[in-house]
């Protein structure tokens, strides 16, 4: 397998393909990151769990997704905002508000990953991962 020059990216993207089929968990290559990600997806209702996985010596993210009676995902649009060909910074004064405050931004700070809010709380910028509504 090649090199994944974006694993933030390819995160999101695993989440999408597995919520658009229906399936019920998908799981991921873990790193610190995308575990952070993945605590803040849980804490705001998103997803219903996610555990650590053993895959032969390979630590994996198995991420259950949620869906309403419907069928339809809990995720409705995640976008990727910085990208490693252009990086996008924001100052503390100029956090994003995704969806007029529905949804969130999703930041790596100096602080650690934190959405938008608590980003604002603590008055700290960061780079913009991504948002999620």
């Amino acid at each position: 397998m090649g090199v994944i020059t974006d694993p933030v990216g390819d995160y999101l993207a695993r989440l999408r393909n597995a919520q658009m089929a229906g399936h019920r968990y998908t799981d991921i290559p873990a790193s610190r990151i995308k575990r952070a990600i993945t605590q803040i997806l849980a804490d705001k209702g998103y997803i219903t769990r996610f555990l650590n996985v053993d895959d032969n010596g390979r630590v994996r993210l198995r991420i259950f997704l949620k869906y309403d009676r419907h069928g339809k995902g809990a995720i409705r649009s995640m976008k990727r905002i910085s990208k490693p060909g252009l990086r996008v910074y924001v100052r503390a004064d100029n956090l994003p508000r995704v969806q007029n405050g529905l949804g969130v931004a999703i930041l790596s700070t100096s602080k650690g990953v934190m959405t938008d809010k608590e980003a604002a709380r603590i008055n700290v910028g960061g780079e913009v991962l991504a948002h999620i509504f």
